[in-house]
């Protein structure tokens, strides 16, 4: 679908969301933009199997997810900070529909390794009619990263992941990962616009650290063709006004833009 960007949350940045941000989402809808919203929550989640007292471990920086602590995901994502992502948009002026990836078979899953992660998934398909049906509709489709298999196992998704495999099913032509930093920095300047090839080389020579590894990696395995940049923006400024966007670009390639 032209004219689409999906937005990725984190968890991390939910409570930091402010009122720019919303500001910003609902330029891009007055400009006719459909906007897709993917979620994350490992906070939330982390908080809670601490409060539950349930043992939960990270494997190559993904949830090793038993069927306790998928439990106490489905709970947390699609009950607590899905519902409460919409009712800020509520807040904010902007019709917005919560829906998980298991609803109608949003997002179908087949495990990345049973044994060694659990009940992590990846997303195999993604039903883009539902996704048109809602935007068709004018809503704002919220969707918490689970999935749902053929057996109907439930599957917990990256959210980083889950948002570039939505993109790419319906065709987004942007794809935006909101973050509690202005986008990359380089000794503490922001990093306006840069090449894959580029992004590739600092994560590699150490500048690109902590959290914002999985977000760069997952916004370089998104590039494509149909999706040639991705942006790693702010949740606490506005990120888009009059058509520009506030952060990191990151261009699938040089020699097409020159």
């Amino acid at each position: 679908m032209e004219n689409t960007v999906v937005i990725k949350c984190g968890g991390s940045v939910l409570d930091e969301l402010s009122p720019a941000f919303f500001a910003s989402v609902k330029t891009m809808r007055e400009q006719g933009m459909n906007v897709v919203i993917v979620h994350g929550g490992g906070p939330e989640i982390g908080k809670m199997l601490k409060q539950l007292n349930v043992r939960s471990e990270f494997v190559n920086g993904l949830r090793k997810t038993t069927k306790e602590v998928l439990a106490v995901v489905e709970m947390v994502l699609s009950g607590k900070v899905n519902k409460q992502l919409v009712t800020m948009f509520k807040q904010h002026g902007l019709s917005a529909v919560g829906i998980s990836g298991v609803d109608g078979g949003l997002l179908e899953a087949e495990p990345i390794d049973g044994i060694k992660l659990g009940y992590v998934g990846r997303v195999t398909a993604v039903r883009v009619d539902l996704l048109q049906t809602l935007l068709a509709a004018n809503y704002i489709p919220v969707i918490s990263p689970l999935g749902v298999g053929r057996s109907g196992q439930t599957y917990n998704i990256n959210a980083d992941t889950a948002a570039g495999a939505i993109a790419a099913a319906i065709g987004a032509n942007q794809l935006a990962f909101v973050t509690n930093v202005p986008g990359l920095l380089q000794d503490g300047t922001l990093i306006g616009e840069a090449t894959a090839e580029t992004v590739e080389q600092l994560l590699k020579d150490g500048v690109i650290t902590g959290g914002m590894i999985p977000k760069v990696k997952a916004a370089l395995s998104a590039l494509s063709d149909a999706l040639p940049k991705v942006m790693i923006v702010s949740g606490k400024t506005p990120f888009y006004e009059q058509g520009t966007w506030h952060g990191t670009t990151i261009r699938k390639e040089v020699g097409a833009y020159l």
